[in-house]
């Protein structure tokens, strides 16, 4: 108690800060100065109270929470169903995916005043958080006013596992605070535990990131990217990049180029803020490029420069090689399941301990190759040669392929589990007949 009260004290005073915090990214962003009333906990209105409230932070977890929540649109259909985000991308992805049919906001930052209005205004039945997603006042308050709460597709690494010990009074406290937190592997579960979860209530569900499914709108928007690209030449996709991957793998390229110069080289920045920084590191290099912005078609152009938002799902069916950023710098890389469902040979830098289990199994199954300092290379020659090695053996990139897939289909499944849990924690204080009353 003592170490919550102080947080919230800390927060309080700290909150002028956040909000100059907030207007300097906004410099870069417009999108943060926008809505900056939702993150003082005014939910725009009108408002359906009661129902669930599903939490996903940004981009990334919008997607992979896409095929859960559809199925809670389907499974409580009477149910006032809120979707937050903390990030403008986030909130853009939601609104495509959902507008109209989910309520839509910021989670307000996790400061008394603001997660107190944001509660009175939703009155929700049951929260749900993601991963590695702990709000130690907005959780405290929910379990004291017996508002339930789940922790999903729970992730807690070694490192943050350290992180967190030393802050035990307050995140053990916060861990214990959710009726129930569904882990992805028993390796994320031992380390709940080991900050003091309660162990009747946690358990391992699986990884919500292998239910991969493609709808019409993807489909449709293949077939859009498709007639845009020429069919005859090699395809390389750079995924979700930050700060430091563009170089490394565009150094990578310049030396590609002299063996295979119809070679094609496909941009996806993760943050739309860094678009332009990126176009400037083409133009420096003086490689041709194309924006995809501008919609039109790929000729002579080394490099596609994906400056939207919503369309990387698809773009992973249209190339032969994918490499996945944040991997070749200290991000932690992102998700190699979603190229892995398209069936394409992946590659990825010596930093993936955001996706720790997915990486052994895709690695241990010969479905991903990665790069490590232990190859004493300089990560854009040890590049350069996984590439070269995959451009002159198409067998090999059939065969990683195929084994990629195969890892993401054997490990479906953790969706229809998390709805058990859901609908145990709906009925344990009510019906879904019920609340679809109010």
């Amino acid at each position: 108690m003592i170490a919550l009260f102080a947080y919230r004290i800390a927060l309080i005073l700290l909150l002028p800060v956040v909000l100059l915090l907030l207007l300097i990214r906004s410099n870069s962003n417009p999108q943060y100065r926008q809505k900056l009333s939702e993150r003082l906990g005014l939910f725009p209105k009108p408002i359906k109270k009661g129902g669930i409230i599903v939490h996903a932070a940004s981009v990334g977890e919008v997607l992979a929470l896409r095929g859960f929540i559809e199925q809670l649109l389907v499974l409580y259909p009477h149910l006032p169903l809120t979707v937050t985000t903390f990030t403008p991308t986030g909130a853009e992805q939601v609104r495509k995916l959902f507008e109209g049919r989910v309520q839509m906001g910021y989670l307000p930052l996790d400061i008394l005043p603001c997660t107190t209005l944001f509660l009175h205004r939703l009155q929700p039945e049951l929260i749900i958080f993601m991963e590695t997603e702990l709000w130690p006042n907005l959780v405290s308050q929910c379990a004291n006013k017996k508002i339930k709460l789940l922790l999903i597709n729970g992730r807690l690494s070694d490192n943050s596992m350290k992180s967190y010990k030393k802050l035990s009074g307050l995140i053990t406290p916060t861990l214990n605070g959710f009726d129930n937190i569904l882990a992805q592997s028993q390796d994320n579960a031992v380390n709940f535990l080991q900050l003091g979860a309660v162990k009747a209530k946690c358990s391992v569900s699986g990884n919500l990131k292998f239910d991969i499914k493609i709808d019409n709108t993807i489909t449709d928007k293949q077939q859009e990217l498709n007639a845009l690209l020429p069919c005859e030449r090699p395809i390389l996709l750079l995924a979700s990049s930050h700060e430091g991957d563009e170089e490394i793998v565009l150094d990578a390229f310049e030396h590609l180029l002299t063996a295979h110069p119809t070679l094609l080289l496909i941009l996806v920045p993760r943050h739309p803020e860094r678009f332009e920084q990126v176009a400037n590191l083409c133009r420096h290099r003086n490689l041709s490029f194309a924006k995809r912005s501008d919609n039109e078609a790929i000729t002579t152009q080394q490099i596609w420069l994906l400056d939207t938002l919503g369309e990387l799902m698809a773009t992973f069916s249209c190339a032969d090689i994918v490499m996945m950023g944040g991997s070749f710098s200290t991000i932690g890389g992102h998700n190699p399941l979603e190229p892995a469902f398209f069936s394409k040979p992946v590659i990825v830098g010596d930093d993936m301990s955001n996706f720790k289990e997915i990486s052994q199994q895709l690695l241990q199954s010969n479905a991903m190759i990665q790069l490590t300092n232990r190859h004493k290379k300089e990560p854009s020659q040890a590049l350069t040669e996984a590439v070269m090695d995959l451009l002159q053996d198409k067998e090999k990139q059939i065969a990683l392929g195929k084994n990629a897939l195969d890892v993401v289909m054997q490990n479906q499944g953790a969706t229809q589990t998390t709805l058990s849990a859901v609908h145990a924690l709906l009925n344990t204080s009510t019906s879904p007949n019920h609340l679809s009353e109010k």
